[in-house]
């Protein structure tokens, strides 16, 4: 197949500004304070925010999310020597690490293995979805499984976590960001919905733009200040919605609602056509190209976490998600085929993003992770609808670039037929440990539930030792 995809992806549109102009209408004002967390107005948003603190670290985490479960034997963990039910239906190729070698749909990484680090021997016992995403993300079992995958968390994510405790950096950037959107399976529960994922669609959509920030951005002081009245009565009609505390000392954050959406410097983070061209199409004109480069200007802004949920690089389902049963939602077939069409999205966007970050000498201050919530069943599944992985969280990989990390390495094994971990087995509570370690967060700290019980931030795990 031709690499990069030659064939422009149906979303594909040409590279653009994705702020907006014209004059604010008092209709596009009130809609700014609403911002993308469920009519939440702004200063809901921020409330809260000072409980815990504000660190001024300056380090940040993007996520790339690949939700569904990504075959570890497709990706990262070849076994070219395994049975025929068991082998990779891939080739590997080596890459500029010796001994290290990765799927031959990923060439582009293959020339950037020094700049990051796998872990191989990634584990844990639940093949479900909704509730694997949860230990990965939160760090905590459910109390009950949902088979239908339809389960939330009972504890925030990292990501609700470094808001709760690095709050809205110096520049007024918000400390976490989802692309498009929030993942399914979390809230932030008992820290509040002020600490939900700040959620911005994606930035390849038609018409594009995050809340008015651009339009706000141009107005003068004056401008603002006649304007405070407007918000004062849009928030007025929501002062009966106390939500666990969200609107209280709304008074005390409004001010900072008013630096955020009058921040040139935000506005400009959110704004890719301040990007060359020619690095704009290195990423790829695609969700995922244009999400990655838009997740390092936030991040290299002061957005502490950006997480990008991995479901689907354009439109059409033979694109969506990880998730290869045979037949899985209507796409009969081989998921080889399917595969072989969605890495080198990942290839493009993933490489572009690591290779931007170390040329911007950003390796120490962002940390990058790819990872989904299990692997795949080393044993091929085949029926008369096609050929298939089925979900395994018993062995899987996770990439990790910079963050001041050690790069260049393999951590961990798995036996012949990438069944389970052999050499250094860890798991998601260790990948999580590294990623608070990084972002300067006392993982042992704890926030009170919604009945008052102290809860740690992670009851197990510490960070990946070959890694630190």
């Amino acid at each position: 197949m031709s690499y990069p995809p030659t064939d422009p992806p149906p979303e594909s549109l040409p590279l653009k500004s994705i702020s907006c102009t014209g004059p604010l209408q008092r209709r596009d004002f009130l809609q700014a304070g609403a911002l993308a967390l469920g009519g939440l107005t702004l200063p809901q948003v921020l409330a809260g925010r000072a409980a815990a603190g504000t660190s001024q670290l300056d380090t940040s985490v993007i996520m790339l999310y690949l939700h569904g479960g990504p075959s570890q034997l497709e990706t990262y963990d070849l076994k070219p020597q395994a049975p025929t039910e068991y082998r990779s239906l891939f080739q590997p190729i080596p890459t500029n690490v010796p001994g290290m070698e990765i799927c031959e749909l990923f060439p582009l990484q293959a020339k950037l293995a020094d700049k990051f680090s796998l872990v191989r021997s990634l584990h844990h016992d639940i093949g479900i979805h909704s509730d694997g995403g949860i230990i990965v993300l939160t760090g905590k079992r459910p109390s009950k499984l949902d088979p239908t995958s339809r389960s939330t968390s009972e504890h925030p994510d990292y990501g609700s976590i470094a808001s709760k405790v690095r709050g809205y950096s110096q520049r007024s950037m918000p400390p976490y960001v989802a692309i498009p959107g929030r993942p399914y399976m979390t809230t932030p529960t008992y820290l509040g919905l002020s600490h939900s994922a700040f959620e911005i669609g994606h930035p390849t959509a038609s018409g594009f733009s995050v809340p008015h920030l651009k339009r706000v951005a141009g107005l003068s002081g004056e401008g603002l200040t006649n304007r405070r009245g407007l918000l004062q009565q849009f928030d007025r009609f929501r002062a009966g919605m106390d939500q666990r505390g969200s609107v209280a000392a709304m008074d005390e954050f409004r001010s900072v609602a008013f630096q955020m959406l009058g921040s040139p410097e935000v506005a400009d983070a959110f704004d890719l056509s301040r990007e060359a061209a020619t690095l704009r199409e290195r990423y790829g004109n695609h969700r995922w190209g244009q999400g990655c480069l838009l997740a390092r200007r936030l991040a290299e802004a002061g957005t502490a976490v950006v997480t990008m949920f991995l479901d689907d690089p354009i439109t059409g389902p033979e694109y969506t998600n990880w998730d290869d049963h045979i037949g899985n939602a209507g796409r009969p077939g081989h998921f080889a085929d399917f595969m072989a069409r969605r890495l080198p999205y990942l290839d493009q966007a993933l490489s572009a993003l690591i290779e931007d970050i170390f040329a911007r000498s950003l390796d120490r201050r962002i940390l990058v992770l790819v990872v989904g919530e299990f692997g795949r069943t080393p044993r091929i599944s085949h029926n008369s609808m096609g050929t298939g992985r089925d979900h395994w969280p018993q062995a899987y990989t996770a990439l990790f670039s910079g963050g001041g990390l050690k790069m260049g390495q393999v951590v961990g094994a798995t036996n012949s037929k990438a069944e389970f971990p052999t050499a250094s087995p860890y798991t998601p509570f260790d990948m999580l440990a590294t990623i608070y370690h990084h972002l300067g967060i006392d993982r042992n700290a704890s926030f009170p539930d919604f009945a008052g019980r102290p809860i740690s931030i992670l009851n197990n795990g510490d960070p990946i030792k070959e890694l630190i």
